[in-house]
């Protein structure tokens, strides 16, 4: 009985350490640490870098608007479920499938940092895990992601690894490797958080590395003084409301 008993407290342990590591889990917990179901149903609101934000979730449907001026007068670039459209003063304008592709990435990918964690679960993504680091004395789990090329939209072969908090599974790092203009690799570090409508925002310390390396290897870097400060990617008038 003493044999059977061990036994099931070694199973027990062993599906526990399963469970820890599971990337699908730990993208999960960090998702609700972040907001979880406040991130339904609601209309975000923000200013970055002299543009305004919007990004709308409701019923399965989302809608991503971004608005500024230009010398053509008042922009509004619109990304949803059904495509991506530009406004010029209000009228629809006629833009080249080339253009409108990277408006559209670049909406989405304005938004996309400024939601996380929230797309970490979206079906297009694939998740590994990739074991645990400390980080100024606090300990991380590993998450590298990538994309599936149908729904992953057109930068799917940017690979992204996100470093969770084991005990609070706060996204404080991320890094990323992407192949547009040349390609790069950046690494952020978040900072002033900041929950607003039941939701965590931050905003980032943006680097890249000071010399070649693997996206895998970005992490150490950052602790050895490695990377180099770009930008500071902040988040001005956060407004959450809910529909």
């Amino acid at each position: 009985m003493k044999k059977i008993l061990m036994a099931l407290m070694v199973l027990g342990a062993i599906g526990c350490d399963n469970k820890e590591k599971d990337p699908e889990v730990i993208a999960f917990e960090a998702i609700e640490a972040a907001g979880g179901p406040n991130y339904d149903s609601i209309e975000v609101e923000f200013t970055f870098r002299d543009k305004e934000y919007g990004a709308k979730y409701a019923s399965g449907r989302f809608e991503y608007v971004r608005l500024f001026k230009d010398s053509t007068g008042l922009i509004r670039d619109v990304l949803n479920n059904d495509g991506f459209y530009r406004e010029i003063n209000g009228a629809k304008a006629d833009i080249p499938d080339s253009m409108a592709s990277k408006y559209a990435n670049s909406v989405n990918s304005v938004i996309y940092f400024a939601m996380l964690p929230k797309g970490l679960n979206d079906p297009a993504v694939n998740k590994a895990y990739l074991g645990k680091a400390t980080i100024k004395g606090k300990e991380y789990h590993k998450i590298k992601v990538t994309f599936e090329q149908q729904g992953g939209g057109t930068d799917y072969e940017d690979e992204f690894i996100y470093w969770i908090g084991t005990e609070d599974k706060r996204v404080d790092y991320l890094a990323y490797k992407y192949l547009t203009e040349g390609g790069g690799m950046r690494f952020r570090e978040a900072y002033n958080e900041r929950f607003v409508g039941g939701i965590r925002f931050v905003d980032y310390i943006n680097y890249k590395p000071k010399a070649e390396i693997t996206l895998e290897a970005i992490g150490e870097a950052f602790v050895n003084s490695d990377l180099e400060e770009l930008s500071r990617i902040e988040l001005k008038g956060v407004r959450v409301n809910e529909l």
